[in-house]
């Protein structure tokens, strides 16, 4: 494991690195999106999601804790069902699901930007741009974990600062008006199914599933049996504040229906009635900046998931003619797929079909540490048995609501995790035969 550095990623680092994922997708990319599924009542939504992630993180910071590895929640996964299909597909599944959230921060990216221009052919412009991102994220990347923590730090810390300025800037204009926090405009007109608040829950989930990057670094953070756990704490608890002031300022700016119009750039929308062109301008920047950090971050932990996943042999590899490490190969075909997605799905089905493969992940890692691992790493059954309730519940009525609207995402969603299992299966029968 020598691609592995010890001791390369502060605690300052680690949770600059789980913030930086999860803000850049979670704010930007998620919030019009929520908003569409839940009314006036988003911002509570994402209160009730970091409440939901918090029980989720339970399992990951016993067992990292316990045993941080540079690949850990495949890690996780091996201590509980050994070399298995299970194991194999489930952290297949979390890699994709890190992939689609770079190509949904991507997309983001390439949403906010044009809001500084007067373009028209949007429909080539936003992926063109958020192939550039991904292409920049390979640059950076290629150039190694203190780059990358160095960068993360800085980042982090102004967009954090950045944020928390639009949503306190926001609030001023409104004069602190308590509107924010329970509307009375037009979305009471329209009727919210519990299964669209339920669904709602999915993707708020999915902006704070950012945490799992620190799981995949914890063999590279510095004392990590004890800076892993609090790196996940950390970084949930700065998200939960910044995603709810920020829910709390768009909502006293906008009416339900300008976020859902505006829904790809709708902090952008919220800082023009607020302040101006060059409230536009400032938040316009603060995006590029979160997701440009946020794609970096998650290019970071996703290659270095995968090539753990290689190293344990779960997972086929080829070369194709290129040199050096295998976390450098992965990089290349993160970034190749992280492209097709960006190029070929909009944001609204990237962010559910990454939501459907994160939630399906997340309950066998529960089941697991559930049924294999709770006495070893001193974990308490309630809780891990509420994350797993809670996970299923709000998978179900998420398929619900998309079977409904968009039934192409639960069967792209559906056969692509049925293959998932079907190609490890063999991948594994066939290396066991071979041996």
């Amino acid at each position: 494991m020598s691609e592995y550095k010890k001791n390369s990623l502060s605690l300052k680092g680690a949770v600059a690195l789980g913030t930086g994922v999860m803000i850049g997708a979670g704010i930007f990319a998620l919030l019009g999106q929520v908003a569409e599924l839940s009314g006036q009542w988003f911002p509570y939504i994402f209160l009730l999601g970091a409440v939901i992630s918090a029980f989720s993180a339970y399992s990951y910071i016993k067992v990292s804790n316990a045993y941080p590895s540079a690949g850990g929640i495949a890690m996780i996964l091996k201590k509980a069902y050994g070399k298995s299909m299970v194991t194999a597909a489930a952290s297949v599944l979390m890699a994709l699901s890190m992939v689609i959230n770079e190509s949904l921060v991507a997309r983001t990216f390439g949403s906010y930007t044009l809001q500084l221009f007067d373009v028209t052919n949007k429909g080539f412009w936003i992926p063109a741009l958020g192939v550039g991102l991904l292409l920049l994220a390979f640059l950076i990347n290629i150039l190694g974990n203190t780059v990358i923590g160095k960068t993360s730090q800085v980042t982090s810390f102004i967009k954090v600062g950045g944020i928390v300025l639009f949503a306190v800037g926001g609030l001023w204009a409104a004069d602190f008006a308590l509107d924010g926090l329970i509307t009375n405009n037009e979305s009471a007109s329209k009727d919210y199914t519990v299964f669209s608040y339920v669904g709602a829950l999915a993707l708020s989930i999915l902006a704070y599933k950012g945490f799992t990057t620190i799981t995949n670094s914890g063999g590279e953070v510095t004392n990590p049996h004890k800076n892993v756990g609090r790196a996940i704490v950390i970084s949930l608890a700065l998200c939960t504040v910044v995603y709810f002031l920020v829910a709390f300022s768009v909502n006293s700016s906008l009416s339900i229906s300008e976020i859902i119009k505006a829904k790809d750039y709708s902090l952008a929308e919220a800082a023009k009635p607020a302040f101006g062109d060059y409230g536009l301008y400032f938040t316009v920047g603060i995006a590029i900046l979160a997701t440009v950090s946020g794609v970096i971050a998650s290019v970071f932990a996703v290659s270095r998931m995968t090539a753990m996943l290689i190293d344990m042999e779960l997972l086929p590899h080829s070369h194709l003619g290129m040199s050096g490490r295998i976390q450098k190969h992965m990089l290349v075909y993160v970034i190749a797929m992280a492209i097709l997605l960006t190029i070929f799905f909009d944001l609204s089905r990237i962010a559910s079909i990454g939501a459907i493969f994160y939630l399906v992940m997340d309950m066998i890692i529960h089941w697991g540490v559930l049924k294999f691992l709770r006495k070893e790493v001193g974990a308490n059954a309630a809780i891990v048995i509420t994350a797993l309730i809670l996970d299923f519940v709000i998978l179900v009525a998420f398929l619900y609501v998309k079977a409904q609207s968009d039934l192409l995402v639960v069967s792209v969603s559906a056969i692509a995790i049925l293959l998932v299992f079907l190609l490890e299966y063999w991948f594994l029968k066939r290396a066991k035969a071979s041996q």
